[in-house]
């Protein structure tokens, strides 16, 4: 038998990965809806930077796939920290 001894937000935390998709081009605000709600920011080179809750592989690799369907040049994707828990080691 399993036991889980985690809290609600640990079990969510672990359930939702947090990533980063970083993009050569500059995309305006209005795709995060397109981008499944990732908030979008934008560096001083013009790169465009994605960063959100992913709800598995799955999902990450359909994120990818919107960007390569809309030509963009990707130039990274890494895991990210949630928002306020940067200073919390991931499991």
């Amino acid at each position: 038998m399993l036991y889980l001894l985690m809290t609600q937000d640990k079990a969510e935390r672990m359930m939702n990965l947090h990533y980063q998709i970083t993009v050569k081009e500059y995309l305006e605000d209005s795709w995060s809806a397109w981008f499944d709600g990732l908030t979008i920011s934008h560096a001083p080179d013009g790169a465009t930077t994605l960063a959100g809750s992913v709800r598995d592989q799955s999902a990450l690799y359909g994120l990818i796939d919107k960007a390569r369907d809309l030509g963009l040049t990707l130039i990274a994707v890494g895991h990210s920290a949630p928002p306020g828990r940067a200073d919390e080691p991931r499991a």
